[in-house]
């Protein structure tokens, strides 16, 4: 997305040195999603993963809501659902970007809103905040992602209850159950996700990248193999000329110069 570019509908896109900062902007529908937006936010992601110049990206929403999920008014008078065919629901969770992602999390995140900060790689949430699943309180079924992500980064069990019961969890909850990284004041989301991906940026991007498709794919390797299936990720890796500048860097006792090759 370049600087010339007309903002999306429902969209804020702002880029701050290599970070690229995502905000829904629809605070009148608690940043609910329509298909303009999920559109728009999946050319966003196209664009993210596109440019060798952004290395992490946060995505989070405007006037204390993070997203309420499907935008139900706009389905009930258009009859879109907010699928994007390229990276699906609401623009990101059947095709997350390559490049790393962060949820900054205020308020609720609660069914297609959890389901995109499923989508994320990392989370911060505000204090107050609230994650959950309620489908089955409306006669629906979380078909976002939520019920195949949420069992494999909480407990079975937990996972369980909250598909089961529609009852959300708090932020501290989720914390100790490891969902959520960091737990700030009301309020301090942004800054918070942004000094993580400022963190992720500051490293040398191939080696993060590959780092994050290995964390995720090998999760489906069969023990035996797991090492050889990580060998042409690795290998890409130590050939590469960051890998070369990373080493002379540390020698050379200077900031590395990352090339993203």
């Amino acid at each position: 997305m370049t600087a010339t570019e007309a903002p999306p509908a429902g969209l804020l896109v702002e880029c701050r040195g290599n970070v690229v900062l995502l905000k829904v902007d629809r605070p009148e529908r608690r940043n609910a999603i329509d298909l303009p937006t999920a559109t728009a936010i999946a050319r966003a992601l196209d664009a993210f993963d596109a440019d060798d110049d952004l290395r992490a990206a946060v995505f989070t929403g405007t006037g204390g809501f993070f997203s309420a999920g499907m935008d139900l008014k706009a389905y009930s008078e258009t009859g879109d659902r907010p699928i994007d065919p390229g990276r699906g629901g609401f623009g990101i969770v059947a095709r997350p970007p390559r490049k790393p992602i962060i949820a900054a999390v205020e308020g609720a995140a609660l069914g297609g809103g959890l389901e995109i900060a499923l989508a994320c790689d990392l989370v911060v949430a505000a204090e107050g905040a609230r994650f959950g699943l309620p489908e089955v309180k409306r006669g629906l079924l979380a078909s976002g992602g939520g019920l195949l992500r949420l069992p494999a980064l909480i407990p079975r069990n937990i996972a369980m209850e909250v598909s089961l019961t529609g009852a959300p969890l708090s932020a501290r909850r989720c914390a100790e159950l490891g969902l959520v990284n960091q737990v700030v004041a009301d309020g301090g989301t942004l800054d918070a996700a942004l000094e993580l991906a400022t963190a992720i940026a500051d490293n040398a991007p191939l080696p993060v990248q590959e780092s994050k498709r290995i964390l995720i794919e090998s999760a489906d390797w069969p023990a035996a193999e797991q090492f050889a299936r990580q060998e042409p990720y690795v290998e890409r890796v130590r050939r590469s000329e960051d890998a070369r500048e990373g080493a002379a860097a540390f020698l050379e006792k200077r900031p590395p110069r990352w090339r993203n090759r």
